[in-house]
């Protein structure tokens, strides 16, 4: 049976992202694999801490992270895996600082300083990103241009590209009458959560299947 690893980059569990979570791993299901969804929040793990024992010539850690905290064992699930998803909330015009940290960890060990920078991962892993955010599709191309490609950078260097699923305009607040938003219509935000973000769902479990089909 194939695995599937989910890696949830938001701290919010029940959420637009974790529910895009979800449709992903129902997805893989439905073709026949097993998914995990592993919330990064709940993991006590930081940044890469520039050791560079991951490189060090005869180490007993080449081509692995191996600094012992909560993120460890994650990471050697991740390596034996036959695909990965990185979903992330977008914040500050970026993915979280949470998931940021996590790539970082996950890709830096695997490829070489060599010309061309060689994958050294023990699997060319299947790889999709889930993005969630509250602005529009066009107003998302007009802020994000290039950041989509530079988050998924290392992931393409060490893995196989990344299959992008977008959930845009998304509904942010259980109630927006309790909160300063004075930039977003509330009734738009709820024609969108209830017209558009099915659709978004449904995108995120065809693209399960696909990983386990393709």
């Amino acid at each position: 049976m194939k695995k599937v690893i989910i890696a949830n980059g938001s701290p919010r569990k029940n959420q637009n992202t974790a529910k895009m979570c979800e449709s992903f791993a129902n997805g893989v299901k439905e073709a026949g694999g097993e998914a995990e969804i592993i919330n990064l929040y709940d993991v006590d793990f930081k940044g890469c801490r520039s050791c560079f024992a991951c490189k060090l010539k005869d180490g007993k850690n080449f081509g692995r992270c191996s600094y012992p905290d909560g993120l460890a064992p994650v990471l050697d699930k991740i390596s034996y895996a036959d695909g990965l998803v990185v979903a992330s909330p977008i914040y500050c015009s970026d993915v979280t600082g949470v998931t940021r940290c996590f790539i970082e960890r996950l890709t830096f060990p695997f490829f070489e300083y060599k010309e061309g920078y060689p994958s050294i991962a023990p699997k060319k892993l299947k790889t999709a990103m889930i993005y969630t955010m509250n602005v529009s599709e066009a107003l998302s191309n007009q802020m994000y241009p290039d950041m989509f490609d530079k988050t998924e950078f290392m992931i393409t260097t060490v893995f196989e590209k990344p299959v992008r699923i977008f959930a845009y305009d998304t509904y942010q607040f259980s109630d927006y009458d309790k909160y300063v938003v004075e930039t977003f219509d509330k009734n738009k935000k709820l024609k969108s959560r209830e017209e558009q973000f099915p659709n978004d769902l449904l995108k995120a479990f065809e693209a399960g299947k696909n990983m386990i089909n393709s």
